[in-house]
């Protein structure tokens, strides 16, 4: 490895934000989960957590991923209540999103995504369970205006990693999350060679 990759390297993983995740619920579709990882890594997000009891995780070829996936760390579970469980274990606000009356939903503008928090999406037909939002601490929708009330899960998660990375930003949160160690443990793992 290069001089000039190693510092790259080192450069991108001392503004990963370590108190920001997305949580997969049984999103089934390759190219959504492929498209989900490069948003969140491009982000400065470095592990995502997913629920799989409906569908299976997806097979994601090396091409449609890009290197995305091997920068992501993933966390797998069999119900929301075990991931949610973990998550606030570790000091995470959970914030689902669901488009349904009768639920009380706030406006992904008016969340704090500076606070230590879980995005959670739920899969292309059904979005996330039932369960998953009534364990969740608010539900938030993407104001939308056209006749059309859904975007492409891929699409929604960008938009709110962004929303996420802009309020960080305007916080100045984008520099070292990680202590030395934390850091020098990250290196080592991406530094491994990757099987072809």
């Amino acid at each position: 490895m290069t001089e000039q990759r190693y510092n790259k390297i080192l450069k991108v993983e001392k503004c990963r934000q370590n108190d920001l995740t997305v949580v997969f619920e049984n999103i089934h579709d390759p190219h959504n989960v492929s498209a989900i990882l490069r948003s969140i890594e491009s982000a400065g997000i470095d592990k995502a957590y997913l629920i799989y009891n409906t569908n299976k995780f997806p097979k994601i070829g090396r091409i449609s991923s890009a290197s995305a996936k091997k920068w992501v760390n993933l966390e797998k579970f069999k119900t929301s209540g075990e991931c949610f469980a973990v998550l606030r274990e570790r000091g995470f606000k959970i914030y689902a999103t669901h488009l349904s009356e009768g639920i009380a939903n706030t406006s992904l503008y008016d969340l704090d995504l500076t606070e230590k928090c879980a995005l959670v999406f739920g899969n292309e037909r059904d979005g996330v369970s039932e369960e998953t939002v009534k364990l969740s601490d608010k539900n938030f929708i993407i104001p939308m205006y056209g006749i059309v009330q859904s975007l492409n899960v891929s699409v929604s998660s960008a938009i709110c990693v962004y929303e996420a990375l802009r309020q960080r930003e305007l916080k100045g949160m984008y520099n070292i999350d990680y202590t030395e160690a934390e850091l020098e443990q990250k290196m080592e793992k991406y530094l491994k060679p990757t099987k072809s």
